[in-house]
Order: C-alpha cells, then sequence, then structure tokens
C-alpha cells in the first residue's frame, strides 16, 4: 500500500508520540530513583551528561543522515536504540556500587540521548514535506503541543509506575510498548525526506545567517529552562516541599501539557491578538524579552519571603510555562521558514544540535548550582541564558516569505 505524503507524516508523529511517552517517564525514574538511593543532585545531573552531548552529535549527523539515506532510516534507528537502552536498564540493583551504577547508567542515556534526537528530527523534518507556508506555523504548533502534552503525561506515568512497578519493571513495561509502536512504522517508504542530490558532509556546516542565529538563541533558551527545570526543581518540591514522588511527576507533568496546549494554540492567540500573519523576527524578540523577567521575579520573590515557597513556584511556573511555550514555538516555524524544502532535515538537524547543547548546559548547571545556591541561585542563571537568547535574536535577519507556497509530496 503506497501512503500519501499525509499519511506518512501522521506515521511517523504517531511513532513520535510513542516514543515521548518512553522518553518523558524515563527521565522522571532515573531522576527519583537515584535521589531515592541518595545519590546529590549533581550526581544525578551527571546521569544526564552522556544522555545531552550524544544529543549534541546525533542531530548534527542525524540531519545529514536524513537527508542521504531517508528519514525512515533515522526514525527506525531511534526507535530501536530506545528499545535497546530501556532494556538495558532492567538488570540495574541498588546493591551496585554507585561507581558502576552512574558509568552504566549513562552509557543507556547516552544510547536513549542518541534514539530520541534522531526520533524528534524525523518528525520535524517530515512535517515540512507536506505543508505549504499558510499552513507550516499552525501544523508546527500542533506536532509541538502535542508533543510536549504527551511528554507530560510520560512525567505522570514516569512517578506513577515507579511507585506501583518500581524502577526495573517500569523500564521493561516501556520497552514493549515502545517495541508495539515500532511494528507501526514498517510501512512507510524508504524515500520519505530523501534529498534528490546526495549531501555532501561538509553540508552540515553550510547554514544560512537565520538558521545560525536562531540556533544561538535556541541554545541560551534550553539552558535557561533546564538549568532550573531537569534537576533542581524535582528535587526542591520533593526534599524541600515534603510532596510525595507521585505528586512531583504529576505537577510537573501538568505543567508540561499546560505548556504543549499553548504551544498547539499559538496560531490562534496570535490571531486573537490581531497577528494573523506568520511570525517573524520581532515576535522572537518580544517574547524572548517578556520570558527574560519571569526567572528574576520568581528569584526576588523567594529571597524575600512574599510568600509561601510552594505558591511561589506553582505560579511561577505557570508563568513561565506560558512565555516560555510562545517561544519555542515561534523558534520551531522560524527554522522552518528559513530552510529550503531540499535541505531542511539538514537544517533541523543542525538547529536541534543548538537546543541539545543548550539542555546539556541546562543540565549541567541545575545539578551543580542547586548543589551550591538552591533554587534561587538556579533562577538568576536562567534570567541570565534568557537575557542572552533575546540579546541574540536582535541579530536574527527578515524571513523571505512566499518561495514555499506549495507543499511537497
Amino acid at each position: 500500500m503506497k501512503l500519501t505524503a499525509l499519511q506518512q507524516y501522521g506515521v511517523v508523529t504517531a511513532n513520535y508520540w510513542a516514543f515521548t511517552l518512553t522518553d518523558s517517564a524515563l527521565r522522571m525514574l532515573v531522576v527519583f530513583h537515584f535521589h531515592q538511593l541518595g545519590y546529590t543532585t549533581l550526581e544525578i545531573a551527571f546521569l544526564f551528561l552522556f544522555y545531552e552531548f550524544f544529543g549534541v552529535l546525533t542531530n548534527l549527523y542525524g540531519g545529514w543522515l536524513g537527508a542521504r539515506f531517508g528519514l525512515r532510516l533515522t526514525l527506525w534507528a531511534g526507535t530501536l536504540l530506545q528499545i535497546g537502552a530501556l532494556l538495558m536498564l532492567i538488570p540495574v540493583a541498588d546493591s551496585w556500587p554507585k561507581a558502576a551504577s552512574v558509568a552504566y547508567v549513562m552509557v543507556a542515556q547516552a544510547i536513549s540521548g542518541i534514539a530520541k534526537d534522531l526520533n524528534k528530527m524525523s518528525a520535524k523534518s517530515a512535517i515540512k514535506t507536506v505543508a505549504g507556508d499558510a499552513q507550516l506555523f499552525s501544523w508546527v504548533a500542533i506536532l509541538t503541543g502535542s508533543k510536549n502534552a504527551l511528554k507530560g503525561v510520560g512525567f505522570f506515568l514516569g512517578g506513577v509506575l515507579l511507585t506501583t512497578l518500581g524502577f526495573n519493571s517500569a523500564v521493561g513495561a516501556m520497552a514493549a510498548g515502545l517495541a508495539l509502536a515500532f511494528a507501526g512504522t514498517l510501512v512507510l517508504p524508504a524515500e520519505i525526506g530523501r534529498m534528490k542530490e546526495k549531501p555532501a558532509f561538509r553540508a552540515l556546516f553550510s547554514k544560512s545567517t537565520g538558521i545560525n542565529v536562531l540556533s544561538l538563541a535556541r541554545f541560551f533558551l534550553f539552558g535557561a529552562r533546564d538549568v532550573w527545570f531537569v534537576v533542581a526543581l524535582p528535587v526542591f518540591l520533593e526534599s524541600t516541599l515534603g510532596w510525595r514522588f507521585w505528586e512531583v511527576g504529576g505537577f510537573m507533568g501538568l505543567w508540561v501539557i499546560g505548556y504543549g496546549l499553548v504551544q498547539g494554540a499559538a496560531p490562534a492567540l496570535r490571531r486573537a491578538w490581531g497577528r494573523s500573519a506568520p511570525p517573524d523576527v520581532s515576535a522572537v524578540q518580544f517574547w524572548s524579552a517578556v520570558l527574560t523577567a519571569i526567572p528574576a521575579l520568581l528569584a526576588m520573590a523567594l529571597l524575600r519571603n512574599a510568600a509561601h515557597p510552594g505558591v511561589v513556584v506553582v505560579s511561577g511556573l505557570a508563568a513561565f510555562g506560558v512565555v516560555f511555550a510562545m517561544n519555542s514555538s515561534i523558534h520551531s516555524y522560524m527554522v522552518l521558514a528559513y530552510s529550503e524544502r531540499e535541505a531542511v532535515s539538514l537544517n533541523v538537524g543542525f538547529y536541534y544540535m543548538a537546543n541539545a547543547a543548550g539542555r546539556l548546559l541546562g543540565t549541567l548547571l541545575s545539578g551543580a548550582v542547586f548543589l551550591w545556591g538552591g533554587l534561587v541561585a538556579c533562577l538568576w542563571i536562567s534570567t541570565l541564558l534568557v537575557g542572552l537568547a533575546w540579546l541574540v535574536g536582535t541579530r536574527l535577519p527578515a524571513v523571505a516569505r512566499g518561495a514555499l507556497s506549495q507543499p511537497v509530496c
């Protein structure tokens, strides 16, 4: 059976959704399981070091592989690698020496990081092959928003699975579920996303000014989020506020679901504010400037004991999520708007390499800065990083409109 371009994209997206559930649940499982075993926040951050580092490399080379060999290959490779990473974690035991546990889990997380970014690059690139300029922002927003909503469900799932099944059984169950999702991708044609002319290896670094500048802004933006969200926030909620694992997982899950809903609704929100045209450079700059204020206000509120810390963090995180979602949605549109269809996977891969590098920076800082100065210090670092994202965004060139009005099937 020959699939239409839209059906191909639907298969890719469905697999990406299933993958997202396991990936976000695994992150929550790792944080809580090893914190429960007495690991410091810095040691937990190191568990994710290879996950983020190999995500940087995967995004860079994965885009080239997708353009050269097709997105089906990258999607299959990513899904199978994630199944393998989950299976690797089944034998992890509490009795293992700490050094051995850290090293082993870092390797499994490295494989998971490669898998995650192969899947993300495949899904984000596939949308460019079916959407024209008029639909592009809406389609990107729907994909990104739905993915993040499911990521939130995955956070909650991780907390529930740790409570009910335990770490080892939970990762085994997730591996089985993802194997079923992989079976659905066997119908994809080999040529999806493949360039007609094979790109040379040097094409990895042949990027436009718009892609380069936007990628640097993305680096700082996601570093600003993860410096307090990845390790510092769940540990703060559990150790300082006394929340239980499933409560932390549920709250963070609801936050990511809300964040995803705002991303998906970004085009409608812009229309409600009288912005019917697709986003441009001014939108990137405006939302970055607004976001800069939020972690700074949160830090000051916590320092001055303006309210109960739980109220400050919950309300502040809600505000941060709404504004960050608008930033991320517009960024995701802009990278495709700057790209030509033939080179889309190369550009998307390069762009998400910067995204992964920002997450790597944020993850390491989240563990180290929290250990040194607590959540308040993490929030000040977040303010600095968002400010840098805004500053970089002032150098973005204008987007050429109308060049890609017809979808490519």
